[in-house]
Formats: C-alpha cells, sequence, structure tokens
C-alpha cells in the first residue's frame, strides 16, 4: 500500500513556513507525498526567494491517489487576493487562510488521508478571539470536545490542561471530570501512537500545591482525579510542586508532564528543549501536528530560522 499523504497548509502569507520547508526538504525525504494546500503565486515567489527547485505538481482538489508520489511536491493551488489598504488586507488574508482550512478539512472527512500538518499562525489575527487556539478551532469544526494539546518530545513531554485561556479564568475550569478525561485521552493516545503506556506526572494548582484558603483545589480536586486514574490502570502520579517536578532528577521518572495551565509546562519544557518539540492535538479524528512555535515575524526573510521541528513534525505524519 501507498503512504496517505501529508496535508500542509502553510499559513500566513507572511510567515517564515517557507524558508523551513525548503531547508527541511534539502535535509529529509519523506515517503508520504506531500501536499501543500496554498496560493501557486506565494509558493513560486517563495520558491524563488529560497533558491528552490525540487520538481512542483499542482493537483485538484479531489485528488486521486495514483497521481501522487514522493519526488515532487503536490500543490492544490488556493486563489489569493491582495489589497493595499491594510484593514482588508487582513481580512483578504483571513479568508484564504479559512479556505485553504476548508480544503484541507474536506479532504480529511472523506478519508482522503489522515495526517494534518498547519504552519505557524498568527491566532489573534486569524481567530478574531473566537477561541482560544487553533488547536479549538480546529476541534469545534469536527464536533469534538475532549482533545489536548501534546508538545511532544521522545524523552519528555507535556500536556496542558487549559490551553490559552486568562490566567483568572483557569480555577474555575479545573475540574475531577477535565483531569480524568485527559489523563485517559493521554494515555489512550500514547498506547495508540507510541505502543505504551506513558508514566505521567501531575502538578498541582497552587505553588507548592498548597493554600492559605479553606478550598485547597489541590487536595479536594486534582489529588481524587489522579486516584480514580489509578483505579483505571493509568500511570499517573502526583500532584507535585510545578516548580521543583521539572529539575532533572524528578522529570527524568516519567514520560510526559500534565500542568493545569499552558505557561505551567510549556514554559519549563522550551526551556529545556527549546524548539526540539511538536504540537500534537489529541482527541481528533486524524492526526493534525504543528511545528512548536509562532510566526516569528521578526524573523521573515532573514534566512536564519531553524527548521528542527518542522521536520520533527514531518517524521511523525511520515513513520504513523
Amino acid at each position: 500500500m501507498h503512504p496517505k499523504p501529508i496535508l500542509i497548509i502553510p499559513a500566513q502569507v507572511e510567515s517564515v513556513f517557507f524558508e523551513l520547508l525548503f531547508k527541511t526538504l534539502r535535509k529529509k525525504k519523506f515517503l508520504s507525498p506531500l501536499i501543500l494546500i496554498c496560493s501557486i503565486k506565494i509558493f513560486t515567489k517563495n520558491a524563488k526567494k529560497f533558491n528552490y527547485k525540487g520538481g512542483v505538481k499542482i493537483i485538484k482538489s479531489k485528488f486521486d491517489q495514483v497521481e501522487l508520489n514522493n519526488k515532487n511536491l503536490n500543490i492544490i493551488d488556493v486563489v489569493y487576493k491582495k489589497s493595499k489598504v491594510n484593514k482588508t488586507q487582513i481580512i483578504l488574508e483571513n479568508k484564504y487562510l479559512y479556505k485553504c482550512f476548508t480544503i484541507g478539512f474536506s479532504l480529511l472527512k472523506n478519508k482522503l488521508t489522515y495526517k494534518f500538518l498547519n504552519g505557524p499562525i498568527n491566532k489573534k489575527r486569524f481567530l478574531n478571539k473566537k477561541y482560544l487556539g487553533i488547536t479549538e478551532f480546529i476541534a469545534k469544526k469536527f464536533k469534538k470536545k475532549n482533545i489536548g494539546m501534546l508538545i511532544y518530545n521522545n524523552k519528555l513531554s507535556v500536556s496542558p490542561l487549559t490551553t490559552h485561556l486568562p490566567i483568572k479564568l483557569v480555577a474555575q475550569k479545573i475540574t475531577k471530570k477535565l483531569i480524568q478525561d485527559k489523563l485517559k485521552l493521554i494515555n489512550n493516545f500514547y498506547l495508540k501512537y507510541f505502543r505504551f503506556k506513558p508514566k505521567i506526572a501531575v502538578t498541582g494548582l497552587n505553588p507548592h500545591c498548597e493554600s492559605v484558603l479553606s478550598f485547597n483545589e489541590d487536595d479536594e480536586i486534582v489529588s481524587p482525579a489522579i486516584k480514580y486514574a489509578k483505579k483505571n490502570k493509568i500511570l499517573a502520579y502526583g500532584p507535585y510542586s510545578a516548580d521543583t517536578i521539572f529539575l532533572k532528577q524528578n522529570r527524568k521518572k516519567f514520560d510526559l508532564i500534565v500542568g493545569m495551565y499552558h505557561d505551567q509546562v510549556l514554559s519549563p519544557i522550551k526551556t529545556i528543549y527549546e524548539y526540539d518539540a511538536i504540537n500534537v492535538t489529541m482527541g481528533l479524528p486524524f492526526l493534525r501536528v504543528s511545528p512548536d512555535h509562532g510566526p516569528n515575524e521578526k524573523m521573515i526573510n532573514k534566512n536564519k530560522s531553524d527548521p528542527n521541528s518542522l521536520i520533527k513534525a514531518l517524521e511523525f505524519l511520515d513513520k504513523n
């Protein structure tokens, strides 16, 4: 059987993605055919800028698997219109990006593949405060509620229970059910894609898992949820103080650390591994990954960006 293709949405019109992609393709070959869903004009402009001379094949959005091979970059051309007026330009770019996603989602729903990657996206501009992040945007389109962000590194991964949520709202969202559902989701994802049960450390919500208030979430919510997971044969432990669980002698005991909120676990993992990780969405009916970095607009056109996270993301999809 031929490997299923990888659908790729390069994301922002102006971003470091094409630079990273062309650097990746000079370093690596993938068995899975790569399909870019983007404007051929934008692609050609960037190919010229970064001196990419690989093969390119234009295909239709209703492609036949036989048409594809991994020797060329396959492109589904999406029309992109420009405007000299800044506000209009943002609207046009968002419409273009939304159409790219719509085509990708249609292909996924029709089971033409289960491998999906999107490049870095300016969430504030594209989502316009309608969703917490791209993870939630995609989940809503597929009517999935129990999803999870996994920042994956083969030595240590992390998963925040809440993602891009304002810090003052985090405590309201932390429930026993949320923790139990996420631990089950992580356990099942690891069993399916990595073929083993992960050892999971769970952080507390409060500093040192302590509180001067009469109600301590770590005693009343987090601990009972972990005990429930253990009864269901999930290797979950904690709660641990977030300020020490990432110390070398502590983190080496675990495959993954679950945190209560975004920066509680993403800040330390990026300090330890920088961008040697990928962003995976668990709980979707397909594999969705993205490089573990944002649009990095300050680095556009400098040709100095590191493709390591994109390489890891494509490798992950290629072997699954």
